[in-house]
This record gives C-alpha cells, structure tokens and sequence, in this order.
C-alpha cells in the first residue's frame, strides 16, 4: 500500500512539473500591444509580471497595465520570487482605421511549390513505380529547389524533371518548417515524359472582405482568418499576393447544414495592393491604388481594446450587391478574453432580419466582414456554425492591427 502511493506521489509530482513547463513555454518572449491594454499570465499557477526597470515601483501582479508607447522589458516570476524569463513588451499608441466591408479577390502564390497529393506512375514497362517512395516527402511539404536550382512555378518544375531524362534528381523541400534533403529518380511514361508521382501546386485564389485599411501606413487587413491549402488543409506559405477587385456573380443563401456563399470572379479585375502574409488571423498587405477600395475617409475610428467590448448589440458591414456596403445588427453572445491562439475571438448572432432575408446569416465570403460597436472597430467575421448559419464567430480587432503593424 505504501509503495502504491509513494507512485502517485511520484506521479502527481511530476504531472506538476509537465503542467509547469508547458505553461512557461507558453509565454511569449516577445509581444506586441496598445497603451493601456493588459498584459495578463497565467494566475492560477502563481505566475506574476512587473516592470525588469527596478526604478518603477510596482507590485507583481498576475497582470499589468502599460500605458506608456515604446519598448520595455517585463519580468515574468514564479511565487514573486523565482525569476523565469524576460518578456520584451512592444507597446503601440492607439490606432485608428477605417472598416471597409467590401468584397474583394485574392491570389496567393506560394513560396516554393507546395505538395497535394502523390500517385503511383505508369512507366515505359508498363509497370507501377512510385519514385517518392521512401523519399521522406509528404503531403503538405514544400519544394524549394531541385539539384540546387530554386523552383518557384508548378511549370519549373515540370521542365526540369523532364529534362533530367531519367538521372537521379536531389531535391530540396520544407518539412514542419524545417529543411530536408532527398533524392528521387524520376519514371518515364509511355508519353517520353518523365514524372516524380508529385501533385504539386504553387498558387491559390478566393475571394473575401476587406476589414479595414490603416491610413498612417497604407496596409490593410482581411479575411480574419488564414487561406489554407484545400487538399492539405495547412496554412499556405506565401512568397508574394495579389489583392484585386472583384465582380459579385450570386449569393447562395445558407441553411441548417448546408453553409451559404458569395460567387464572384476575379478575372480581368483591377489591381488594389500587394499581399506580403498570409496567417490565422487574416491576410495582410499594402493597398496601392486606394480609388479601387472606395475608401470613406470620414468613417476613421478606433481601434477598441477588448477589454472595451462589451456582449450585447453591434453592427457588421458588408458589401452583397456589389455597390457601396451597409451595416447590419448583430448580437454579440460571449467574448473570450484571453483567447490569443485562434480567431474565435467573440461568438456573434445575425439579429438583422434584412441579412437573414439575403443571405440566412453568415456565409462564405463574408469572412473579414468588420465589426463595429459604440463608434468603434472591433474585429471581423472569422466563421459560421454549419447547424446554424445566423451564429458564428469573430476575431478580435487588435490581433488584427497587430498582425498588419507587423507588415509595414
């Protein structure tokens, strides 16, 4: 009996430490904030913060509030007295930007040419190869180069395996963000062409909203979430973008099970600015020709802390008939505070029986749609449930900002 629990002592004890560096791995060495937002960490485990500057008198706090613009350093503790780390602190003034709410097309072209798919191939002899075999590349990884040449189109790559006639190939990729080195041999086909058994591709392309525009640096911010690639549902690692104008085809209208969608093409449209990141929280880049975008320069205004967003009546803005976009209620149900890892900031309802009409709520498309509340920007359109089209999610407008201050 004794020995049983001297065991779970053991194993309790070190369930404690695992649960402990986690959470320390867990805090940010760096991070980017606005004057007056909290910094918060973890309380329950007896973390505190305050200022490394030992001339600032402060208490340690599980939180604390900066309100002065510029850089500082605070010091993340265990108990108040068991020092763990150092949290550069980048602090914003408060910033203004003006919500958009119209529909835009985006082209994405990847850095590298990204692996979709693999397949076995029918050589000269009629038999199946699979050259990949055990080449370590998957589904998901990027080719950067073959025999120490960059491949930047699916096109490159094509040219340069058929004109390896058959000679062993080394291929360069990235795998979980790492880079490996692998060697295949290309398969010749019945066609005199010469194939690795890659599906590869090296663009994407969609369309969605534009959440706002920050006049002091000329970049943008959209989406709200991340385009990812459709066969390896991995965010898309992007080289360079496109963002252009588009023209609205149809609305499909959304019902219990079944998401709706806006419709539109992006072919023979005008260029509005340059894509430079592409992340979970939205895609970002600098607009060029700002006649393309209809900015309204009288609608500037602030950028809300969260802590200032309050669960109860809000409006979202959108553009569904190609014209100049309109605000519509909604109803902010619950707001998730602490939530910096994903893009469900906030859960929201559509309450507007005129976008219910159009639309049944929330579809495809609106993602990036801005949220405003009490005069201020507060976020964007992220998600719709799929069971039920009026409800959904948005992402907190200062991650947003935060993400586009990083572009310029």
């Amino acid at each position: 009996m004794k020995r049983k629990i001297t065991q779970l002592t053991i194993i309790i004890i070190l369930i404690i430490i695992y649960s402990y560096t986690l959470a320390i791995e867990a805090i940010p060495n760096n991070i980017i904030i606005f004057e007056g937002e909290t910094i918060k960490v973890n309380n329950y485990l007896g973390f505190k913060i305050n200022p490394s500057d030992e001339t600032i008198e402060t208490s340690a706090s599980s939180s604390q509030t900066i309100n002065n613009v510029g850089k500082t350093t605070m010091k993340v503790s265990l108990f108040d007295n068991i020092f763990i780390k150092n949290m550069e602190v980048d602090v914003l003034p408060r910033s203004k930007v003006i919500p958009i709410g119209t529909v835009a097309g985006v082209k994405l072209y990847t850095s590298g040419i990204l692996v979709v798919g693999m397949s076995e191939i029918e050589g000269i002899d009629n038999k199946k190869h699979k050259p990949y075999a055990n080449s370590g590349i998957e589904e998901g990884d990027t080719i950067i180069s073959i025999d120490d040449t960059k491949i930047s189109s699916t096109q490159e790559l094509i040219n340069t395996v058929n004109s390896s006639k058959g000679k062993n190939l080394s291929i360069q990729y990235m795998h979980d963000n790492a880079t490996a080195t692998c060697s295949i041999t290309p398969v010749k086909t019945n066609n005199n062409e010469y194939k690795l058994g890659l599906w590869v591709r090296d663009s994407a392309a969609g369309v969605g909203t534009v959440s706002f525009y920050d006049p002091s640096n000329k970049t943008f911010g959209a989406l709200g979430h991340g385009i990812t690639d459709i066969d390896t549902e991995e965010l898309i690692n992007i080289e360079s973008g496109e963002f252009v104008t588009t023209r609205i085809l149809n609305i499909t209208k959304g019902e219990e099970g079944s998401p709706g969608k806006i419709q539109g093409t992006i072919e023979n449209q005008n260029n509005i600015g340059s894509i430079y990141k592409n992340t979970k929280f939205g895609i970002y880049g600098t607009v060029e020709n700002t006649s393309e975008l209809d900015i309204d320069y009288s609608k500037e205004m602030e950028v809300a802390l969260r802590e200032e967003i309050k669960e109860g009546k809000a409006t979202i803005l959108c553009n569904l008939d190609g014209n100049t976009p309109k605000e519509y209620e909604i109803e902010i149900e619950k707001i998730y505070l602490e939530n910096n890892y994903d893009n469900k900031s906030m859960k929201i309802k559509v309450t507007d029986e005129e976008l219910i009409n159009k639309t049944g709520g929330i579809i495809q498309g609106m993602s990036g749609s801005p949220i405003i509340q009490n005069g201020k920007f507060i976020g964007a359109v992220t998600h719709v449930l799929i069971n039920n089209p009026k409800e959904g999610y948005g992402v907190f407008g200062d991650i947003m900002l935060k993400q586009s201050k990083e572009v310029s």
